[in-house]
């Protein structure tokens, strides 16, 4: 089943969220290893793979969004009230706003960086600056941005993690399998009937 339908996410949308999420959360140690290496060299290829990364986020989270507006929403089970409903938006929207603005900002960092040091994308593509004021304040105004953001989002990502495995070993609901298995169907009715037997 590749598209979404009103019971489970296809295996588009499931590839998308697993690699992109896999991505994301592995930029926060590379960035954090990155920063603090006294090896110029190796400092100098993190940096470059952490761009690259970013980028890639930008780009599949694009694609990501399109494939979303062109899909059917899985239903919510009927176990989630309101509050939790409204809370499980709120976190989508701040995941999917910082899978966007997060690799910017850190654009943004290398753009406005005195070093002007080139974006060599996986060393394929070398990435052109955005047009913005070069200077150390402008410089660290955007990596305190990213930085703030990035922890933050990671908090929302565990929040979202805590969330997803209490409605699976907890509620026993279809929230996490239907991110899991794109050919299950009907996974509610199939775990009450399960349960009936």
């Amino acid at each position: 089943m590749l598209r979404n339908n009103k019971e489970s996410f296809g295996l588009i949308s499931i590839l998308f969220h697993w690699v992109i999420a896999l991505i994301f959360l592995g930029q926060i140690p590379l960035g954090y290893w990155m920063v603090r290496t006294s090896d110029f060299t190796l400092q100098f290829s993190l940096y470059q793979w952490h761009k690259s990364f970013g980028f890639l986020v930008l780009g599949l989270s694009a694609l990501r969004l399109v494939w979303k507006f062109a899909n059917t929403r899985p239903s919510d089970p009927a176990t989630m009230g309101p509050l939790e409903r409204a809370t499980a938006h709120a976190a989508h929207v701040i995941l999917y706003l910082s899978l966007f603005i997060i690799p910017v900002t850190g654009w943004a960092i290398a753009s406005s960086s005195p070093l002007q040091i080139p974006t060599f994308m996986f060393n394929l593509v070398v990435i052109p600056p955005l047009p913005l004021g070069i200077s150390d304040s402008a410089e660290a105004f955007w990596t305190a941005i990213h930085a703030y953001l990035a922890y933050f989002s990671a908090a929302v990502a565990v929040g979202h993690i805590l969330a997803a495995l209490h409605h699976h070993f907890w509620k026993r609901d279809a929230i996490l399998t239907r991110m899991l298995n794109p050919h299950r169907k009907a996974p509610e009715r199939q775990l009450t009937q399960k349960v009936k037997s």
